[in-house]
C-alpha cells in the first residue's frame, strides 16, 4: 500500500499518522510511505505503480494539493486511480478526488499552501465530498459548506463513521 501522509504535515498531525499506519499494519498491510513534499517524481511513480492500494491521509488539503501539483504526483495519482487501483482517501484525501477543492476552504487554512494557484483536484469523481459532518471540531465548517454549495454542487456529505464506496458507476455511503 502506498501511504501518503503529506496533508498531515501542515497541521502537525503526526500522532494520527502513526495510529493510522499502525492500524493498517495490524490489518496485515505493508505500508510504503510516500511523502510527496520531498519525494522525487521517480520515487512517487515507482511507489504508486508497484502498490495495489493508495491511501491518502487527512490534514490540510490545500498543502496536499500544492505538493502533489509541485511534484507532478497529482497526475500520477489520477492515472493510477483511473487504471482501477483501490484508492482510500481520508478527509483531505477524499476531498482531493473532486474536480476542484476550492469549495472546502472553510475547513482548512489556504495560507498553508502559498504557492497553490489552481484548486483543480484529481477530478476522478464528479461529486464533492464533505467530510466531518457533525464532528465536534470540523462540523461547523462542514455545515457552512453544505449551506453554501448544496444548490450548486453535487455534495456527498459524510460523518466520521461513514465512507463513500464507488464500484464502477455506483456510489454508496457506507455506515460503520
Amino acid at each position: 500500500m502506498t501511504y501518503i501522509p503529506t496533508a498531515s504535515k501542515a497541521e502537525k498531525l503526526g500522532f494520527f499518522v502513526k495510529i493510522g499506519k499502525w492500524t493498517l499494519r495490524r490489518l496485515g498491510l505493508t505500508v510504503d510511505e510516500l511523502d510527496t513534499s520531498f519525494a522525487s517524481y521517480e520515487t512517487a511513480k515507482s511507489k504508486l505503480e508497484k502498490n495495489d492500494i493508495i491511501y491518502v491521509a487527512g490534514g490540510n488539503m490545500f498543502y496536499l494539493l500544492q505538493e502533489l501539483k509541485r511534484t507532478g504526483t497529482d497526475k500520477l495519482l489520477a492515472d493510477e486511480i483511473n487504471k482501477g487501483k483501490l484508492y482510500i482517501g481520508e478527509s483531505a484525501g477524499a476531498i482531493l478526488t473532486a474536480p476542484d477543492i476550492g469549495y472546502s476552504a472553510e475547513m482548512d487554512n489556504v495560507g498553508k499552501a502559498p504557492d497553490l494557484k489552481d484548486y483543480s483536484g484529481l477530478n476522478v469523481v464528479d461529486f464533492y465530498v464533505v467530510p466531518h459532518y457533525k464532528n465536534w471540531e470540523m462540523g461547523k465548517a462542514a455545515q457552512i459548506i453544505i449551506d453554501k454549495y448544496s444548490e450548486s454542487l453535487d455534495l456527498k456529505v459524510i460523518n466520521d463513521k461513514q465512507a463513500i464506496f464507488i464500484d464502477n458507476d455506483k456510489v454508496k455511503i457506507l455506515d460503520k
